[in-house]
């Protein structure tokens, strides 16, 4: 079963998904009504691909109407449909676990012809797209032309300073003058019965009749003068029309005087019809694929608080108050020790030990297969295993960034503590013979010293703020030396 990846075609009436094969062919395909509502438009567009997806499926190409940040992926604008201000290429992302090519609907129809289609062969070549609104795109030397961010939005050229509003706040531009929403209104303006169709007038323009003939002309000669400056502007092998119009726009324009002067670029019809942005963005996703396979973006830290102190010494305390300010969860060896205490009768001081041991374990195995970039609160006493342990642990967790939370009491206090709390406690757990040994440990206890260190003296009041503010300092900040990563 060969590899093949998911395109999407965001269009203005429809939107359309399809399997799409390394050499641009449709595997399979589906076509549903569209939404401008956006909640509505991402669930179809999600719904679309859990039908297409599988295992042989490496990315999934999307393309979406309005401005793409051609770095990001990001929906700068929108029209019919609005994508900015949320992170749909994320959404994605995250909803099917591939990587994801965002780019404009036009570039990607434009990409597709250039592979398989009208202007295969091609490098330098501009396309107008004409539907519900007119999308844009140029190529140069083989690349779409994005300029900043997000060159090509040449529907909006503007070809009429008294014409009508654009949803992208210019007049005139050659979308609402030339799409094929603008050709209803003319054939209205014309007379036409509402509906009327191109279908139904060409025949009476091909006949010479007038009211026809000039309602085309008004139709096309916005778009010539767009094809005029393009022709201008780009220098193109040929200039491509396409979407649901173009083949129209292609004949229409044969009503007009032949283009006379400097700029006769041939202007084709596109050859792939609707199926252009499918096959583009399908494409583009086996492209993205293979760069995304070869150049693996770097991998995010895991990150792991290590909340270390002598038992008693206030670290489970100093555990929850992190954990609801942050979200991270804790992971403590008494949490997984203490449900086989309750299930094992007859635990005494060594296997209780051999308990903590594998709770140990658990944690680290537990932060293993977490995904990557998550965080975790780790309550323990680092001291009763060995420091190599611990850099083991962290070893196989790469790549991690750790700071450590050393927690502290008086000895004596520390003594205290543990004895008032031996009711409390499940049988296995060492009893009140222990309390003078844990004096003398928390008396020469240390940190790991694997991390940036914060003490925290837990007979007085815990400052959240002010460790919150470190944390940001020792994760967050790249300029900072509390920053720490174990590679």
């Amino acid at each position: 079963m060969q590899d093949c990846t998911i395109g999407v075609d965001i269009g203005g009436t429809n939107i359309r998904v399809a399997r799409i094969s390394p050499s641009g062919e449709i595997l399979r395909k589906k076509i549903v009504a569209g939404s401008r509502d956006r909640p509505t438009a991402i669930g179809l567009i999600t719904d679309l691909i859990v039908e297409m997806d599988g295992p042989d499926v490496t990315a999934i190409g999307i393309g979406v109407p309005g401005r793409v940040d051609a770095d990001t992926g990001m929906v700068l604008s929108g029209g019919y449909l609005d994508l900015s201000n949320c992170d749909f290429k994320g959404m994605i992302e995250e909803r099917f676990g591939r990587p994801v090519a965002i780019s404009n609907d036009c570039s990607m129809a434009l990409l597709g012809e250039a592979a398989i289609g009208a202007a295969a062969g091609l490098t330098s070549v501009v396309m107008l797209t004409i539907g519900t609104g007119i999308g844009g795109a140029a190529m140069e030397n083989g690349r779409i032309v994005n300029g900043k961010q997000s060159a090509g939005q040449l529907g909006h050229i503007i070809v009429n300073h008294a014409g009508r509003k654009c949803v992208c706040g210019q007049r005139g531009c050659v979308e609402t003058e030339s799409s094929g929403t603008a050709l209803g209104r003319h054939l209205e303006e014309a007379g036409y019965q509402p509906g009327t169709r191109f279908e139904d007038v060409l025949p009476l323009a091909r006949a010479g009749d007038e009211r026809a003939l000039e309602a085309l002309r008004n139709w096309t000669s916005p778009l010539r003068a767009a094809i005029g400056t393009l022709a201008a502007t780009f220098d193109p092998a040929v200039l491509l029309l396409g979407g649901g119009m173009g083949q129209a726009a292609v004949t229409a324009l044969g009503f007009l005087a032949k283009a006379q002067g400097w700029y006769c670029t041939e202007v084709r019809a596109a050859a792939l019809g609707d199926d252009a942005g499918l096959i583009g963005a399908g494409l583009t996703a086996h492209d993205f694929a293979r760069k995304t396979l070869a150049n693996p973006a770097p991998r995010k830290p895991k990150r792991i608080i290590l909340v270390n102190g002598v038992p008693a010494s206030g670290k489970s305390s100093v555990s929850r108050a992190l954990s609801r300010q942050t979200g991270f969860p804790v992971l403590a060896i008494d949490t997984i020790k203490n449900p086989f205490l309750e299930h094992i009768d007859g635990v005494d001081r060594l296997f209780n030990r051999t308990l903590g041991k594998a709770s140990y374990q658990a944690i680290w195995s537990i932060i293993k297969e977490a995904p990557e970039g998550a965080s975790f609160i780790v309550d323990a006493w680092f001291g009763f295993q060995p420091i190599e342990l611990l850099k083991d642990y962290l070893a196989m967790l790469k790549p991690v960034e750790i700071a450590e939370i050393w927690c502290n009491a008086p000895p004596d206090v520390i003594g205290e503590r543990y004895r008032s709390r031996l009711q409390d406690r499940l049988p296995g757990h060492p009893g009140e013979s222990y309390v003078p040994e844990l004096i003398a440990l928390a008396a020469r206890a240390e940190p790991t010293g694997l991390a940036p260190i914060y003490d925290v003296d837990t007979t007085t009041a815990f400052d959240e703020k002010a460790v919150l503010r470190w944390l940001e300092k020792c994760f967050e900040r790249e300029d900072t030396p509390a920053r720490r990563q174990v590679a």
